[in-house]
């Protein structure tokens, strides 16, 4: 009984589930031919208004739809067409339109819509107007953030078929000195030779001849997980940039990379390309590998020239944040060190590629012969990146003073610069400090404080005299120096501080020594006889005060066994000219001595040495003058030295020099005397 009953109640719930799947097909097919229907007599064009409010809305910045508006949505891959589109330049950017296109035309599929991804089957547009601009300030009017989230890189979904058809930029950007004129290009069509995708023009940058030519695979058929190539080529004056690389998920300009090729004058004219402020340099031809992930960028497997000089390093650039970040580490093995004059606009090296600008500089500053160049650094760059730079050389020539080698870490912050440490080695001896550029305010700061340690007066001072350096001995030092001025020069002309020179003990030639106390008998017989024995120096002190760019020698003391030379002078960092006076005080009787102080003067690249005539014809007159009224031999009187002078107080010199931070202690201490220099037993001492 239980089963006759349950078989009609089975039955009957059969029946009411095929009523409802006959109503719901009813009710879809109903719905169906009134879609058709409605569709067929449907006006899109009311649909103009809210559309562009939505864009407008996503865009921040008006949007308006001047033609027709179309669409099929009945379609497993629904489509929609607008013609007349403009958005607005934004209101920083003053009256005009960003863009004006004729027609946007655009296929989609449905099913991967239904879950979430979009799937572009077409996307053409025909004649885009396209007016770029980016202000001083660093606005660009193609920024459609609402500030949020400023630099984020263009991604567009996959199209499968892309279609540009005569495009047209016109592109300006106030912060680069770039101008742009291009036309785009990207006509594929099926049963035709793919031309791929092409954007060329031409414009000027930095006043200099600007050219662009970008060229890419076929947008037909794009493959999402293929990636897709690209070349480029970039002319900008000297300037020549090419470049071989892909996208590895096309329309999604977030990751790329490319194998870069970049020769030119000068890697600061990089700026108006890359926006990263890079040091002046002389000619410079380079190679490496640049990739963007998002807001980082690399260039790795650096390789080149630079001057004279070969570079090899990576670096990379981190945007997104308040300001862009970059960190480098870069080494040469053989560094030229003119090479780095550029880096504060003096005199670099010219080449084929130099502008007519670089070789006037050049020519000027070897003209001047000047050491520190006049040129005014840009601190707008300085303060527009934040930096963190290892440098090392292996080896380094060409330098004022024999160095050896050097290394350094650079640290930019918020236009505050600081070298530091910074490490000069030398073939006997290290200099070792910081130096620091403060650009943060309306006039630059420079301070720098340097310690020289453990060196050697022969590798220091490279001269020689009949063959022979006319000096040996161990020497430290420290400078302290504070400058104002945009360039070097100014920072130089304006510096205050003060500069310690400490020779604990070395050797010098017997016969100069002597005649620092112009002692001319005995100085003059030991020129004739060649003798180049040496005499010990005790200790010797040189002491700058600087003022206003000027250094004053207040105390200038060497002392040796026969002579204790004393003496004053200055450096001026201004006009690069020094004056010395020198004078010996025997400390033994001499019978004849003349009081010539010695003088150094002229320019700081190549003073003279002269004997001060003046006060030896003074001397001279007097002598003659107590000859005629007394006698012959009152005229040796002007000439006689009774000898007074002391032994200088060694100790405390070096303890003054070693309160002043001069490295003292570094020094070593000088070797015995040979038994050759020493005088034989029971030998008349000359």
């Amino acid at each position: 009984m239980a089963a006759e009953i349950a078989q009609p109640a089975a039955g009957a719930r059969t029946r009411i589930r095929r009523r409802r799947w006959a109503w719901t097909a009813g009710a879809f097919a109903v719905l169906a031919a009134a879609s058709a229907g409605l569709a067929a007599i449907w006006d899109w064009n009311w649909f103009r208004g809210p559309v562009a409010g939505i864009a407008s809305d996503r865009m921040h910045r008006q949007v308006s739809i001047d033609g027709d508006l179309s669409a099929h949505l009945l379609s497993w891959q629904p489509s929609a067409t607008v013609t007349g589109v403009r958005v607005a330049k934004p209101a920083w950017a003053g009256p005009g339109d960003f863009a004006d296109i004729d027609r946007i035309a655009i296929r989609i599929r449905l099913i991967p819509l239904l879950t979430g991804h979009l799937d572009m089957r077409l996307l053409e547009v025909d004649r885009p107007r396209l007016a770029l601009y980016r202000n001083a300030d660093g606005l660009a009017s193609w920024d459609f953030s609402d500030g949020s989230k400023p630099d984020e890189p263009l991604r567009m979904p996959p199209v499968r078929r892309f279609i540009v058809d005569n495009g047209q930029i016109n592109y300006r950007d106030d912060q680069k000195k770039l101008t742009f004129t291009g036309v785009i290009d990207a006509k594929e069509h099926l049963g035709r030779t793919d031309r791929g995708f092409q954007l060329t023009g031409q414009g000027a940058l930095n006043a200099q001849p600007f050219h662009l030519a970008v060229t890419g695979g076929p947008l037909l058929n794009i493959d999402r997980d293929k990636p897709y190539p690209f070349d480029a080529d970039i002319t900008a004056g000297a300037t020549h940039v090419t470049a071989q690389g892909a996208v590895p998920k096309p329309f999604d300009m977030s990751n790329f990379w490319m194998n870069v090729t970049s020769r030119g004058p000068d890697l600061s004219d990089l700026y108006g390309l890359t926006g990263v402020p890079l040091p002046n340099t002389p000619p410079y031809d380079l190679r490496a590998r640049l990739s963007r992930d998002v807001h980082l960028w690399k260039v790795d497997a650096i390789t080149g020239r630079v001057g004279s000089s070969d570079l090899t390093g990576r670096l990379s650039v981190k945007t997104g944040g308040k300001r862009p970040f970059l960190t480098a580490d870069l080494h040469s093995r053989s560094l030229d060190f003119p090479d780095l004059g550029a880096l504060f606009g003096g005199a670099r090296k010219t080449g084929p590629v130099a502008s007519p600008k670089q070789i006037a500089v050049a020519r000027r500053l070897q003209a001047q012969k000047r050491i520190f160049p006049e040129s005014t650094l840009d601190f707008s760059r300085v303060r527009a990146i934040d930096a963190d730079v290892s440098f090392k050389a292996d080896a380094i020539a060409n330098a004022p003073i024999n160095l050896r080698s050097g290394s350094t870490r650079v640290k930019l912050n918020a236009g505050l610069l600081r070298a530091d440490p910074l490490v000069l080695d030398l073939p006997q001896g290290r200099i070792t400090g910081f130096v620091q550029l403060d650009g943060r305010n309306t006039d630059a700061v420079t301070d720098l404080d340097l310690r020289l340690a453990n060196a050697r007066l022969e590798s220091l001072v490279p001269i020689k005299f009949r063959g022979v350096p006319p000096f040996t001995g161990s020497v430290v030092a420290r400078a302290r120096l504070h400058g104002t001025g945009d360039s070097l020069h100014d920072a130089m002309g304006d510096a205050n501080g003060e500069v310690m020179v400490v020779v604990p003990n070395g050797q010098i030639q017997k016969s100069l020594a002597e005649l620092s106390g112009v002692d001319l008998i005995k100085g003059l017989g030991l020129l004739w006889s060649k003798d180049q024995s040496t005499t010990p120096i005790r200790c010797g002190v040189l002491h700058f005060t600087g003022r206003g760019g000027v250094l004053s020698a207040d105390r200038l003391i060497v002392d040796t066994d026969p002579v204790l030379i004393d003496g004053g002078g200055y450096i001026n960092l201004d006009t690069e000219a020094l004056g010395f006076t020198v004078k010996g005080h025997p400390k033994k009787f001499q019978l004849v001595r003349l009081l010539a102080p010695i003088t150094v003067s002229g320019p700081m690249l190549s003073p003279k040495v002269d004997v001060h005539k003046g006060q030896a014809i003074a001397q001279g007159a007097g002598a003659v003058a107590l000859g005629a009224v007394l006698s012959p031999l009152a005229a040796l009187l002007p000439f006689v030295d009774g000898g007074l002078a002391k032994n200088a107080d060694c100790a405390g010199l070096r303890a003054e020099g070693q309160a002043q931070g001069a490295p003292v202690s570094s020094a070593k201490p000088a070797p015995a005397k040979s038994a050759a220099a020493r005088p034989a037993p029971g030998s008349p001492r000359r």
